[in-house]
């Protein structure tokens, strides 16, 4: 089996390479990545060296490059990490995001109808659902939710959603689609709340808390996702989404305080700052169908996670030290 890995260099994706090469020694991996600020070549290298591995610096919106892969390496199986992701960059540059979530993935699928596949899988996001209000703590976000994003990068990544359904539909292209909650664990860019909490209080820094700070996520263990996508590919039916979720609501400032509390920093680090514009409330998926269908369920329990990801950053300094000025 031969897997192209778009956005491998990444924090989702790198953990996925990991996963799937470990679990299936027999698959010849190829990573494709544009690797942008947010991607880190030095990641792989516990895998760079492997044979049946493979890294090819390319961008998804090059057509040709793409078309020229699928020729060398013909692939069964292709899962599209490859995005940009962080909200606060969509709002200053839109356009970034428009060509890589939306033509990144149609070139790919392009590719993917021309040359033949066994599996497109699209890795997306609970953005596209837009938000949840805070006093309805039992309202979930479902595979059946209607899509209604609120930034640029939302709306870019509904925008891939929409055309992976149309391929599948138009061309019969056997299209599967994840949207998965707020990631963490290792090898997560410095930008995102959990791994900048870290190093900030590491430093006795002022921490940066968007608002009141009272805005929820749902948080999923990056290992606990990889799990998930595996099980997509091996029983997942075309045509379908599966919403993969944590169970593990907390405010953005109850994450902070708990990173504080593991590291026996104090509270006085956190310093409000100016409200994201259009920034969501809550976010909350209901993983009712994935835990029916293919039998998924979280492993891992918030504070759990939160132990085991402060101290990979404590082992790996010198791996963020380097990306934290990006």
């Amino acid at each position: 089996m031969t897997i192209i890995i778009t956005g491998g260099a990444g924090f989702i994706g790198s953990n996925f390479i990991f996963y799937m090469m470990k679990k299936y020694p027999d698959y010849r991996i190829i990573c494709l990545d544009k690797l942008t600020y947010a991607g880190n070549l030095s990641t792989l290298t516990p895998v760079m060296n492997k044979p049946n591995f493979r890294f090819v610096k390319m961008d998804i919106c090059d057509r040709k490059a793409v078309y020229h892969l699928f020729e060398e390496e013909h692939p069964d199986i292709v899962v599209n990490f490859a995005a940009e992701s962080h909200v606060d960059r969509s709002i200053k540059n839109p356009e970034i995001f428009l060509e890589t979530n939306v033509i990144g993935t149609s070139v790919l699928m392009d590719a993917c109808r021309i040359y033949g596949i066994l599996r497109y899988h699209q890795i997306s996001t609970d953005e596209v659902y837009g938000d949840l209000p805070l006093d309805r703590p039992d309202l979930f976000f479902t595979e059946k939710t209607p899509l209604r994003p609120s930034s640029p990068y939302s709306s870019s990544k509904a925008g891939a959603d929409l055309l992976a359904g149309a391929y599948c539909r138009t061309y019969g292209l056997p299209v599967t689609i994840s949207r998965c909650s707020n990631n963490y664990g290792p090898y997560q860019f410095p930008e995102k709340l959990i791994p900048l909490t870290l190093q900030k209080a590491l430093a006795n820094q002022p921490i940066p808390v968007y608002g009141d700070g009272k805005n929820i996520r749902d948080w999923l263990y990056v290992e606990d996702h990889c799990r998930a996508i595996d099980l997509i590919l091996q029983k997942g039916k075309p045509g379908e989404i599966y919403n993969i979720g944590g169970h593990n609501e907390m405010a953005n400032m109850d994450i902070v305080k708990l990173i504080l509390r593991e590291l026996g920093k104090p509270e006085s680090l956190i310093t409000h700052v100016p409200d994201r514009k259009g920034h969501d409330r809550r976010y909350a998926i209901d993983p009712t169908k994935i835990h029916k269908d293919l039998g998924w369920m979280p492993e891992t329990k918030l504070p759990q996670g939160i132990k085991k990801t402060i101290h990979w950053y404590l082992e790996h300094q010198d791996w963020w030290m380097g990306l934290k000025n990006s």
